[in-house]
């Protein structure tokens, strides 16, 4: 392959991408705008999928070096009431065979992967444009530029390079998480430790919800959700933590004492996370030399699959121009009729997954799914 490839952004599905590349000896530049791999927390647990992100996990040959990643016990799974009654409880038996991982780690494995200079850190892209005959220009923060015949924006949900395919913008979905973190549980906070259990917990009810992972070292991390509307979420001055945190947890009066202490009692200020989607059947024309990947190409509402897609979709993207060295628009346009029925049909699953945590059948459309009695999506 003679056409050279550039990767916007060192997240999961580009890396994906530059490993499988790497493995069929195309090589790849990725930039990415954080100024190095430690430069912010990578996010929290991860399920990674038989039909999804363990297959792109083998196509980039590092199964073994996943598995030494793989946090024993944590697909377990516990359902709580407002009041703390447990309403279901799972323990992780080995047969779910989605195993978890920590984002951070999992990423830091296919960086190590890769060749020495192929991630361009502190790279912040400001924009895009069209040069002909499918090459593009990018230009970075600094004002350095970069042209290319294979553009690829793997560049998460505000992607600077989807406005060269598309002209859609994410939405916000009417609901927004708030994060914290509560360290050393076990010992500092052994209430809260005690209800979530091993593995995640989920305490749910319309428009509100506690969910909560068991992370390394006595880890808790914890999300608040609220279905408010933008406005109502400006109105809080989450520079203010100790307000920020009063606020969100007077959301929450009555609740049992274990679950409100997951933001009452956490460990670091915390972080509002709103949650936005493009159109569920987004897509585009195919446009010489340039396509995107991961929530660039198909944000959704979250469902559990948004890193196991980007993963997928790196894989397959790397292994198409490894089949057509000689015919990149071949090998994207492969790329793409495989891609946009696939992450509809995610999407579309991720409706069913909000309506069943966040409904108005919440918990219990929850449990009948966990249980077999709901028709599971």
């Amino acid at each position: 392959m003679t056409t050279d490839v550039t990767i916007i952004g060192a997240g999961l599905g580009g890396l994906t991408l530059a490993r499988v590349l790497h493995l069929h000896g195309i090589p790849a530049t990725v930039y990415e705008a954080e100024i190095s791999p430690t430069a912010r927390a990578q996010g929290g647990m991860l399920d990674i999928h038989e039909d999804s992100g363990q297959p792109a996990l083998r196509a980039v040959g590092l199964m073994n070096e996943f598995r030494s990643l793989i946090l024993e016990g944590r697909q377990a799974i516990r359902v709580l009431d407002l009041d703390g009654t447990v309403l279901f409880d799972h323990d992780d038996d080995g047969t779910r065979g989605n195993p978890e991982v920590l984002r951070g780690e999992l990423r830091q494995m296919l960086l190590d992967s890769l060749p020495a200079g192929t991630v361009r850190w502190g790279h912040k892209v400001s924009g895009t444009r069209a040069l002909g005959e499918g090459r593009h220009e990018v230009t970075f923060a600094d004002g350095t530029t970069v042209t290319t015949g294979l553009l690829v924006g793997a560049d998460g949900a505000w992607s600077r390079v989807r406005p060269l395919l598309s002209s859609a913008a994410p939405e916000y979905i009417g609901m927004s998480y708030v994060e914290t973190y509560l360290f050393d549980a076990d010992t500092r906070h052994p209430a809260s430790a005690k209800a979530v259990g091993s593995g995640s917990l989920f305490a749910l009810a319309p428009g509100r919800a506690f969910l909560a992972h068991r992370e390394r070292a006595g880890t808790l991390h914890a999300y608040m959700m609220l279905a408010r509307p933008q406005d109502w979420f400006a109105d809080i001055d989450f520079t203010d933590s100790a307000a920020a945190t009063a606020r969100i947890a007077k959301e929450f009066d009555g609740w049992a004492p274990e679950l409100t202490a997951l933001i009452a009692d956490g460990d670091t200020a915390p972080v509002l996370r709103p949650l936005y989607a493009l159109p569920i059947e987004h897509r585009w024309e195919r446009q010489p030399g340039v396509t995107l990947l991961g929530d660039a190409a198909h944000l959704s509402l979250p469902n559990g699959e948004g890193a196991n897609l980007a993963m997928y979709d790196g894989a397959q993207l790397g292994k198409a121009l490894a089949a057509h060295p000689e015919d990149v628009e071949a090998a994207l346009t492969e790329y793409e009729q495989a891609m946009f029925p696939r992450s509809a049909a995610a999407a579309t699953e991720g409706i069913q997954v909000h309506e069943m945590f966040y409904g108005a059948g919440a918990p219990h459309s929850l449990i009948n799914m966990l249980t077999g009695h709901g028709q599971t999506p």
